[in-house]
Formats: C-alpha cells, sequence, structure tokens
C-alpha cells in the first residue's frame, strides 16, 4: 500500500517523498528499539504506523496461558505508549493504522478477540494523544464479501495487490482531504 499511495500522490504531481520502513515479522518491542531515533532523523510530516499482528501471532503460537496473552497485551500497549511520547509532538501528523486479521483461513477466527482488543487499544492511545485512527478491518472485510477473500488476502494476514490498494485508498482519501 506505501508503494500504491506514494504512486498516486506522484501521479496528481504532489512533491512528496513516501518511505517505507516496513518489514516482514516486525514486533512493537523490535520497532521501539530500531525506529523511534529514525523516525525523528527523517523529520516526516506523516507517519503511518501498522503494528500489531506479529505481537498477535507470538501471543497465539507460542502456548501462553490467557493471563499470559495478557501479559504480553499490557506489555505491547506499554510498548506503543512509549513509541508514541517520544514520536509526539515532534512529527506533526500521525496515523494509527487498525491492525487486521480475515477468518480465512479458519485458524485465524481464534485470533479476532486478540485482534479486537488490540484496535481498541490502539484507538485508546490515538484518542490519548490527539492522533488519527484510521480503522481498516471493516474496509477490508467489505472487499472480502465483494470480491472474494482470495483476492484480498494471500493467506489471511498478508494482502493482494487489491488488498493494498484499499489501504493505499483510505490513506490517499485522508491524506488528500487534509493536505
Amino acid at each position: 500500500y506505501v508503494r500504491q499511495l506514494a504512486n498516486r500522490l506522484t501521479d496528481e504531481g504532489k512533491n512528496w517523498q513516501v518511505i517505507n520502513k516496513g518489514m516482514d515479522g516486525l514486533t512493537l518491542s523490535k520497532l521501539l528499539q530500531n525506529f523511534t531515533e529514525s523516525a525523528l532523523s527523517m523529520q516526516p510530516d506523516i507517519l503511518t504506523i501498522l503494528i500489531g499482528i506479529n505481537d498477535i501471532s507470538l501471543m497465539q503460537n507460542t502456548g501462553r496461558t490467557p493471563a499470559q496473552q495478557q501479559d504480553r497485551m499490557d506489555c505491547f500497549f506499554g510498548d506503543y505508549d512509549r513509541l508514541l511520547a517520544a514520536l509526539f509532538p515532534k512529527i506533526p501528523h500521525i496515523l494509527l493504522l487498525e491492525p487486521f486479521i480475515f477468518s480465512y483461513p479458519a485458524e485465524y477466527i481464534n485470533w479476532l478477540p486478540l485482534v479486537q482488543r488490540m484496535s481498541q487499544g490502539i484507538k485508546n492511545l490515538a484518542k490519548k494523544y490527539h492522533l488519527t485512527y484510521i480503522f481498516l478491518q471493516e474496509p477490508l472485510n467489505k472487499a472480502v464479501q465483494a470480491y472474494g477473500a482470495e483476492n484480498i488476502t494471500t493467506d489471511g494476514i498478508h494482502l493482494t495487490a487489491k488488498g493494498h490498494e484499499i489501504i493505499a485508498d483510505l490513506l490517499y482519501t485522508y491524506i488528500h482531504s487534509r493536505f
């Protein structure tokens, strides 16, 4: 979605530099360790953060009890709060993107309560810091209904080109209406 967003901004003659610092398998604790200073040194006008599903994978796939999962979730929110405290207000516009998961394949249905809890916590942090929260789960679910899951996600977590297009469209609409 980052490349698609950059292409749309460029096609409109916007002179924006769009940098993607996302990587496969990134968890919030790794982001907090490695990215905060880098983000500040780039002095971005807008920063988007989409993180959390790899953290949920660690909660779900490592045999943790519900109490241990809750401890990990609490650590996640503590780390997210520290990240935002370091970035805000130095970066003028931070967009927090909702983590998402698909119920296809069926194994991810068990992840939905954790994703919903994580989404609510991130939304609460957005309110705390007066940041924008971009909903993704519902628009992606609607796209699955319209186009079929196989056209939106490759495996229930990662997106197809069409799935990325949906996120790029949401971000473009938000950015275009404000800048």
